[in-house]
């Protein structure tokens, strides 16, 4: 089913990391919006007709044979295009312009000189100023397609922001979609209100509405199970879907026995005694440890973990009876990691258990409501359809639990551990108030062991590594800095009440180059 959209912006996916977080840009803005690979933005186009076009980023060149294009069909339709980085340099490439393989890239932080207005910048960058940017990028633009003018440039891009005022043709070498280029949003937002003159009146309330009459419109009469994760993300789905579709669902909590302290309790008494929802309760833990015994590889753990998942979905679905659906919390960061959210070009990263499609066996099809959301969305949504701010707020927490966050072997005797380490680490993050300041926190146990001396005995017990970022999206990642002696206070605490770890570390890594999770 499509929902008709009165303004909406189509969003070229060329294969960029960050492509959603234009989407994401774009619906801050306030106006829908959907991204296309660019092998199929004709059809997109023809379909959405939207008011503009935004072109993305893209690992590729547009020098190299075969690399990728811009329907014509949008250049001759005559609504308003932007191009940022690669979409720039395709934009020029196609218009008349050169492009040029650079002697040396930009990437990272830049300074850009404004050097004459431009309605992008409107009340946002002046003539004479230099502001903050984030490039990635080794070609350039070199020549200027016919009908545009520089309006910005930087150390090394001659052409860093271009505009043709005509055609209402805009181009940035930089990304501004990311936050390191701080006034990106309102740059974009620029673009969406006063280049292509929409109003901006698109809500969570409306992408409610909308995903209620697509599930309506996919599930018709037929049986859903939803699998519940204990998190945020599964929970927002299965509300969602039950206020769609009412008693055709039935929520499924596989216990895998690697989930966090008391948190299996916790999801049986909120969705049997909260919301009155149907909620069959698995407890797998055996099958889950037995299966993992000996594995230490983290995709086979992730492969395992969403294959077992999978097939008691399948024998749960029977019992049930008539289950055609099986709907899940996926979001975008889960997919662009794995694969395009669309099916575009992007670059695979790891895998995720709940991404990647279903075996061929399964007689059940997908239901993801939440795929286009990042997670902040997600949480706005909760709270549109009424979820408490304090289960809404939660931390992420990954479907593989707490086998992703023990490297190496997974037994019950290292997940108990890792549980009571982790609890004592979330317990003095919220005593002292920092809880909702951080994006996620957790504990990893690694599989490293370490002589030390507690009272007049050597101890050769295991290192437990804490994780605490802060972020917007999930795409980025920086470490949080936590106040005076918190973290010895943690460590202190965690070696003197949990069995088996007699040293604690702090992991600084920010993301990129390291993921938030560990595995």
């Amino acid at each position: 089913m499509t929902v008709e959209h009165s303004e909406s912006i189509l969003i070229v996916d060329f294969g960029s990391q960050v492509t959603q977080l234009i989407a994401r840009r774009v619906r801050e803005a306030g106006v829908y919006s959907e991204i296309a690979p660019f092998t199929s933005a004709a059809e997109a186009f023809a379909r959405m007709k939207p008011q503009g076009v935004i072109l993305s980023g893209s690992p590729a060149s547009v020098l190299d044979e075969g690399s990728p294009r811009v329907p014509q069909a949008i250049f001759d339709s005559g609504v308003p295009i932007l191009g940022i980085c690669y979409g720039q340099q395709v934009m020029m490439h196609q218009l008349g312009g050169t492009v040029t393989l650079g002697e040396s890239g930009e990437f990272g932080l830049a300074f850009i000189e404004i050097e004459d207005s431009c309605v992008l910048f409107d009340g946002v960058w002046h003539e004479g100023e230099n502001h903050q940017v984030w490039m990635s990028h080794g070609d350039k633009v070199t020549e200027l397609a016919p009908g545009f003018r520089s309006v910005a440039v930087s150390p090394g891009s001659p052409f860093a922001v271009v505009a043709d005022d005509q055609r209402r043709y805009y181009a940035t070498q930089f990304h501004m979609e990311v936050v390191h280029t701080p006034d990106g949003a309102k740059l974009l937002a620029n673009f969406v209100r006063h280049v292509c003159g929409l109003a901006g009146d698109w809500t969570m309330a409306e992408f409610r509405a909308a995903k209620i009459a697509e599930i309506r419109q996919q599930v018709g009469s037929g049986r859903v199970i939803c699998g519940l994760s204990g998190g945020v993300d599964s929970a927002v789905a299965a509300v969602l879907i039950h206020e769609a579709i009412g008693e055709q669902l039935t929520c499924v909590f596989v216990d895998h026995g690697l989930m966090r302290s008391g948190e299996a309790d916790q999801v049986v008494s909120l969705f049997r005694g909260h919301y009155n929802i149907p909620l069959v309760h698995v407890n797998a833990e055996t099958l889950f440890l037995n299966g993992l015994a000996g594995v230490t590889d983290p995709e086979a753990k992730r492969k395992f973990i969403g294959k077992t998942f999978i097939d008691v979905f399948e024998e749960e679905a029977r019992k049930i009876g008539g289950a055609e659906f099986l709907a899940q919390g996926t979001l975008y960061p889960d997919v662009i990691e794995s694969v395009s959210f669309t099916g575009g070009p992007s670059v695979t990263i790891k895998s995720h258990h709940n991404v990647g499609g279903l075996p061929e066996r399964m007689n059940m099809k997908l239901v993801e409501p939440l795929r286009e959301l990042f997670k902040d969305e997600v949480r706005a949504l909760g709270r549109e359809l009424g979820l408490p701010d304090v289960f809404v707020g939660r931390h992420p927490f990954p479907g593989p639990g707490l086998a992703i966050r023990i490297p190496g072997e997974v037994t019950k005797e290292r997940c108990d551990i890792l549980r009571k380490a982790d609890a004592i680490y979330l317990e003095e993050i919220r005593n002292a108030g920092l809880y909702d300041a951080i994006w996620q926190a957790f504990a990893v146990l690694l599989p490293v062991r370490t002589v030390g001396v507690m009272g007049d005995y050597r101890t050769y017990d295991s290192v437990l590594a804490l994780r605490a970022v802060t972020s917007t999206d999930g795409m980025t990642a920086v470490a949080f800095q936590f106040p005076g002696d918190f973290l010895a206070r943690v460590a202190t605490r965690i070696v003197n009440e949990v069995r088996g770890i007699n040293r604690v570390t702090y992991d600084y890594t920010s993301k990129p180059p390291g993921t938030i999770e560990w595995e």
